[in-house]
């Protein structure tokens, strides 16, 4: 399949560069980068050099790009990828956004949050969590890519709001990211001597991937959920940790919590269930597209609380948009994605 990357230069971009590359049915074909056209991308990313000596374009002749490619993956800011699509609505080419502008079923919520105009609102898009929408996935002609926090995060909810196991109205998600969530760009709160050393809690009760969850634990449950979520920032690189608290409902036991899980992600390879009373590592998935997840009964609380980490480059964003492209192809599921953790 001849595949092409606008925004190659992010560190998604870059990502999925790396595992493109040891993918068997995936051809690269156009790379792309606004701010470095013409530049070579081993220039930008040197541990790419003698695999990619590529020239970055212009994506602004997007229909030849996209007349060329069987798939584009596009990991560009939100507001940009609706006008690919758009672009691309009429030819064979299927898109797969890293970004948000695909995300949401209602593109009125991602207006509210996202703060500009939705310009392709009649697309027929799919939400890209693979192991829960695996079927509306496989003929999708735009997949909106999971987002990382959300990843984690629903992942870690879904047996329970699929099971009605939990009040979803009393769902709190605490959850930690490393400093590469943020972008490549320059910001001072991520400059090293602001971020070393230090942890720190960020965009309180309104950070952006707060209805993305809300969207898919409504839509798993059947009932409408508002919930807290409150991300931060750790001094590493990689990786997301998410902590996720909801109320049991009346006489659920631990046993009900335990079948849950092994019901959903039983058979699935990407996610490793570690059980009750286990604690994932952060670093046992990076550069991984594993997720780790292990749960907690507080009785005295009559709480459940689950733990759930990624790599949020892989994960949550190039290994997650590979495992969609998989499953749009026909593709075994862990084609390209099937290697070990790297440790320590």
């Amino acid at each position: 399949m001849k595949v092409s990357v606008l925004g190659a230069t992010g560190y998604a971009g870059a990502e999925l560069l790396r595992i493109l590359y040891n993918h068997p049915d995936a051809e690269v074909v156009h790379i792309t980068s606004e701010s470095h056209t013409g530049e070579n991308i081993s220039d930008l990313y040197p541990h790419l050099r003698g695999l990619y000596d590529m020239k970055l374009e212009s994506m602004k002749d997007i229909e030849a790009i996209g007349s060329d490619s069987d798939f584009v993956f596009i990991g560009l800011p939100h507001g940009h990828a609706m006008e690919v699509g758009k672009a691309l609505a009429d030819k064979p080419v299927r898109i797969i956004d890293l970004g948000a502008d695909y995300r949401f079923a209602d593109t009125s919520v991602y207006e509210a949050w996202y703060h500009v105009p939705h310009t392709h609102t009649d697309a027929v898009r799919v939400y890209g969590l693979a192991e829960l929408y695996r079927e509306d996935i496989r003929e999708a002609k735009i997949i909106g890519n999971a987002g990382c926090f959300t990843t984690a995060s629903i992942l870690a909810l879904a047996p329970l709001a699929k099971q009605h196991l939990i009040d979803v109205n009393t769902i709190i998600v605490d959850a930690k990211s490393g400093v590469s969530g943020a972008g490549r760009s320059a910001k001072q709160p991520n400059h090293f001597p602001e971020l070393y050393d230090n942890f720190r809690a960020y965009n309180v009760a309104k950070h952006r991937h707060t209805p993305e969850i809300e969207q898919a634990i409504t839509d798993l449950s059947g009932e409408t959920t508002v919930l807290n979520f409150t991300p931060h920032l750790v001094p590493m690189s990689r990786g997301i940790l998410a902590t996720c608290y909801a109320s049991l409902k009346d006489g659920v036991q631990p046993e009900l919590v335990d079948a849950a899980f092994e019901k959903l992600y039983g058979k699935e390879y990407f996610i490793r269930l570690l059980g009750r009373g286990a604690y994932p590592s952060t670093k046992n998935v990076r550069g991984s597209n594993f997720c780790d997840i292990a749960w907690h009964i507080d009785e005295r609380t009559n709480r459940v609380i689950v733990l759930s980490v990624i790599d949020n480059l892989v994960k949550g964003a190039a290994g997650q948009a590979v495992q969609n492209f998989n499953i749009a192809c026909g593709f075994e599921e862990k084609t390209g994605l099937d290697y070990v953790p790297m440790y320590p």
